[in-house]
């Protein structure tokens, strides 16, 4: 990693150098044009903690100091006395804002969670408002060894120090060198990866680089390597990426599209997804960060900019039936392709709305539409397992059967997982056999799991639980339990006040349950309630429309391919654990109605795989008490589910 900070020092030698000698290291390595408010506030700073480090002589202090997950820098780092201290800088500032606070709070919870250097240190964040009146000193509990953000003007900055070291002493020694160079494995989530990308960040400083499994750099760059052998060779070839979920499948495609975003390249990539909620929530928070970093730009500007690497499929497919030329991109990235249409559900729906007939599936028609190109172009196909939610999506079979019957001659690469039922589906090795240039490559799986970062296990626990294997769901939860809590409760003020007490910063917390969970409504839950996904993760937590409000419910639909930090995921009757095993129900007018059809109950299956597959660092499970009165809401509808769960080693939460 490059440049992990602008400008490193001991205290002591940082209080020797002049202002205008530390300002021309920091500036260094700075890669963009340094607006006049920047440079002020780097030397407001400067002047500032050479005034208020001059007694305290002894650490090491770091300038602008990267945070790789999030695509950002601290503005100052300050180890003295084996404490990790991470100041934020408001210069000018009279007040302690609660954004400040939470962004403070995030530097350093990131650190905790993912500098080895720092794992079990003692952290504390402090927010440096420095013309605010009163300062705010008192250390809380933590829970993990990282603190509430102190609150100091520029006066409060020795005494905030100091006291901390008087009050933490006996601490573990700290070696600064080891701390520095020590290595750095963040797990962003979808959005803040998508941001860091698309601001030039390398994929590289944003993703782990664990040495036991397939990391997303080492996929990105073998992608990066055929989409380039294709182009030389003039050849047609289509990459099936497979991964467990959470593993990153997405943020690799991404990774392709942004570095390929210029349309005059000859490598051109667009980003395609059939998942409108996830295209939605990216190209706005793409467009709000753009804002935020260059204020001149025009939001409705910033949101077309980013439209034109990621794009709804559906708009790519009905662009393509009427031309007949190729598209302008040589390479394009089908998210979820799986999840693509077969031909009955793209028949259908052509039909309904007014379209050109097309009666053929979705995957053979976006083949053909990139066969159209005379030379070369690359197909990326982002395959995940499990993860089919609704009637008349493919699978991975009709991609195949596709290129067997009427592409041969393209070339392929995959896997030796791609056959395997949990990455990618139940499919056919005839049919993978009846293709003639095939080639193998382990590079294209991605077997380690980003997205419960303190959970790569939680993907296989919840395999166990939906397929009724208790003691192999409770095996799998014992691997992680103490560091990703999976709470159960009955009371749904109490879900939400765990949920609450977890999250921490800018943490994110909301409330999923099963878009055919029916009769939560009694309970406050209303599945059919509309919301927009921007609004949902994107907006902060003051607005009742966003997730942190614990107000609106998000669900399989809405959250497929996004995730949350802190998950209440609402269990309802319709995957209900009834003598032994699961029964499926769905609620039409008044009744409860049995599910016969093996498809719907996959779907059903799926859609709880999905919601229990979405907390980054724990949740707890809801699960109603039922109603004597209400025969739609028996207590034993639930009951035997409460039960059968804690067999699978949920905790019971202290309500």
């Amino acid at each position: 990693m490059t440049n992990r900070s602008y400008y490193s020092s001991s205290i002591s030698i940082f209080l020797t150098q002049s202002v205008e000698e530390i300002l021309g290291i920091i500036q260094q390595p700075h890669t963009q044009d340094i607006v006049p408010q920047q440079t002020y506030a780097w030397t407001e700073q400067i002047t500032i903690l050479q005034r208020e480090l001059s007694s305290i002589t002894e650490g090491e202090i770091y300038f602008e100091l990267l945070i790789p997950r999030m695509g950002k820098r601290a503005d100052v780092v300050v180890l003295h006395q084996n404490i990790i201290f991470v100041l934020e800088f408001k210069v000018g500032e009279k007040s302690y804002k609660a954004s400040d606070l939470r962004q403070a709070h995030d530097y350093a919870l990131d650190l905790s969670y993912f500098h080895e250097g720092s794992h079990n240190r003692v952290i504390i964040p402090l927010l440096v408002a420095t013309k605010a009146n009163d300062n705010y000193l008192t250390l809380t509990n933590p829970k993990d060894k990282v603190y509430h953000p102190l609150k100091t003007n520029e006066n409060g900055i020795t005494i905030a120090i100091r006291n901390c070291s008087a009050q933490l002493n006996n601490l573990d020694s700290l070696d600064s060198q080891k701390w520095f160079n020590s290595s750095y494995k963040p797990t962003p989530s979808i959005i803040e990866a998508a941001q860091a990308l698309y601001a030039k960040h390398k994929v590289e400083d944003i993703s782990r680089n664990d040495a036991g499994g397939t990391n997303i750099s080492k996929t990105s760059k073998r992608l990066k390597e055929i989409i380039h052998f294709s182009n030389t060779n003039q050849r047609k070839s289509i990459c099936f990426v497979t991964g467990v979920p959470g593993a990153g499948k997405t943020l690799v495609g991404l990774d392709i599209a942004t570095s390929n975003s210029n349309p005059e390249d000859d490598e051109h990539a667009v980003f395609l997804s059939g998942n409108v909620p996830l295209v939605e929530v990216l190209i706005e928070a793409l467009a709000k960060d753009q804002k935020n970093r260059n204020k001149s730009i025009i939001i409705g500007e910033a949101r077309t900019e980013a439209k034109a690497f990621i794009q709804k499929i559906h708009h790519f497919r009905n662009e393509a039936l009427n031309e007949t030329n190729p598209p302008i991109e040589k390479v394009t990235i089908f998210d979820e392709a799986q999840r693509a249409w077969d031909e009955k559900k793209t028949s259908d729906f052509m039909k309904r709305h007014g379209k050109p007939e097309l009666n053929k599936s979705e995957p053979n028609f976006l083949i053909e539409v990139m066969d159209r190109h005379d030379d070369w172009c690359v197909i990326i196909a982002l395959i995940g397992g499990g993860q089919e939610i609704h009637d008349g999506e493919a699978g991975l079979t009709e991609w195949i059967r596709s290129l067997g019957d009427n592409f041969s001659s393209w070339d392929v690469y995959y896997s030796r997982k791609l056959n395997q039922e949990e990455y990618a589906g139940n499919i056919d090795l005839s049919l993978l056999e009846k293709l003639k240039n095939t080639h193998v490559e382990n590079d294209l799986h991605l077997d380690t799991s980003m997205r419960s970062f303190r959970a790569s296990n939680l993907s296989n626990m919840i395999h166990h639980v939906i397929a009724n294997n208790s003691q192999e769901a409770k095996h799998y939860f014992e691997k992680f339990k103490l560091i990703y809590p999976i709470k159960i409760t009955r009371k749904l003020e109490a879900a939400k006040e765990w949920v609450s007490k977890q999250s921490r910063g800018n943490e994110t917390k909301g409330i999923l349950a099963s878009s055919k969970a029916k009769r939560l409504k009694p309970e406050g839950i209303f599945v059919n309630n509309e919301i927009k996904p921007s609004d949902y993760f994107l907006n902060d937590r003051h607005d009742v429309r966003s997730c942190h409000s614990l107000e609106d419910v998000a669900s399989e639909f809405q959250v497929q391919g996004l995730e949350l930090d802190w998950c209440l995921v609402c269990w309802d009757a319709n995957l209900r654990y009834t003598n032994n095993e699961f029964k499926h129900w769905k609620f039409r007018g008044t009744r409860w109605e049995n599910i016969n059809n093996p498809r719907d109950k996959q779907y059903l299956e799926n859609s709880y795989r999905v919601l229990l597959t979405r907390a980054r660092q724990g949740m707890v499970i809801y699960i109603p008490l039922g109603s004597d009165s209400d025969k739609t809401r028996k207590p034993a509808y639930y009951d035997e589910t409460y039960d059968y769960l804690i067999k699978c080693g949920l905790e019971p939460l202290n309500d």
